[in-house]
């Protein structure tokens, strides 16, 4: 299998990753190699496929952004580490159900040396921690590949998550690393330590 590309974008406006995610999928030939978008949004509320207005309780000054993925409504903003996932689904073999559960477990899997017991629940994708919602993700297939992929909340503003029904559930608990876990609550670090795990998971190296 070839090495996984890892690419460290910084804080990008999340239009424009959309677009740039869309272009990649469709330009991409059957060597292109897989990626993996490291990146943080500025404020954005985003609605997926499915995502119903009225779960947008008060945008106020913060924006809506139509997008292609899966799920309700959620949050980006700074201090989440966002980790999009660019692979080629029939050539890594592995089906959307396995990829969505890996990419579960790959947050379960950085939490747990924190001393942090990360859960799934049954028809809410995403991690939670004593119940409150620590991760949340999102796939489009398109030509048998994907693309989006997880956030992780490390040390951000959870108040505009109380502006909209996270995920479609209202009252949802939001929860970060830095309110459980505060010493660990480096956005940097946790993005290298959260895209080397899935590198692992999906038995993949990383590369620049």
């Amino acid at each position: 299998m070839s090495a996984l590309r890892l690419r460290r974008l910084g804080r990008v406006d999340y239009a424009a990753c959309l677009v740039a995610m869309q272009d990649f999928t469709d330009r991409r030939e059957a060597d292109t190699s897989d990626e993996l978008w490291l990146v943080q949004h500025p404020p954005v509320f985003t609605l997926g496929l499915a995502g119903k207005p009225e779960h947008v309780l008060d945008a106020g000054d913060i924006p809506v952004v139509r997008c292609d993925r899966g799920g309700q409504v959620t949050y980006h903003g700074p201090g989440q580490v966002v980790l999009y996932t660019l692979l080629d689904l029939k050539r890594a073999d592995i089906g959307i159900k396995a990829l969505v559960t890996t990419l579960e477990q790959t947050v379960i899997d950085l939490l747990a040396p924190l001393g942090l017991a990360g859960e799934r629940r049954a028809g809410a994708p995403g991690v939670y921690v004593a119940g409150a919602k620590i991760a949340a993700l999102g796939l489009r297939i398109r030509r048998a590949c994907c693309y989006h992929g997880l956030s992780l909340n490390v040390a951000m503003d959870l108040t505009p998550f109380e502006r909209i029904n996270p995920c479609g559930y209202p009252g949802l608990a939001v929860t970060d690393l830095r309110t459980l876990a505060p010493a660990a609550a480096d956005p940097q670090r946790i993005g290298e330590c959260l895209a080397s795990t899935l590198a692992g998971l999906l038995g993949r190296q990383l590369s620049d």
